[in-house]
């Protein structure tokens, strides 16, 4: 199972982005993995591509993500992650602190990203090159 960031899935859907190309070479192995991400990664990035390509590219993104990876919800989501936003002083953001705490509850190692901020977090490998 691989965790998916915001940042992988928009540099996937855009091609106006840099790191389409090697998010677009890296999407084959991510592939072959389950897939999971969270409703604040979501949110994330269903706000850029809009932002950016128009409400109607995001939603595309958006039934995309809902029909290839798990979601992860759970109510007290957030009050776990505080706990890892204070650990890491708010170098990561509350997004990504989400992120950390949903894959040290699922045990899941590795994460598509471009965020080199995960490459601080002991037990996560961060899959950013093909």
């Amino acid at each position: 199972m691989i965790f998916v960031d915001a940042n992988f899935i928009i540099a996937t859907a855009s091609s106006v982005d840099k790191r389409h190309d090697r998010a677009m070479k890296l999407l084959p192995k991510v592939k072959k993995e389950e897939r999971i991400t969270s409703e604040p990664i979501i949110s994330e990035t269903i706000t850029l591509i809009g932002e950016f390509h128009g409400a109607k590219a995001a939603s595309n993104v958006y039934n995309y993500i809902k029909d290839t990876h798990l979601i992860y919800k759970d109510k007290n989501l957030f009050d776990e992650t505080l706990i890892n936003y204070l650990k890491y002083d708010a170098t990561l953001s509350f997004a990504d602190s989400t992120a950390i705490t949903i894959m040290k509850e699922l045990n899941i190692h590795k994460i598509a990203s471009f965020d080199s901020d995960f490459d601080r977090v002991d037990g996560i490998t961060r899959i950013h090159w093909y």
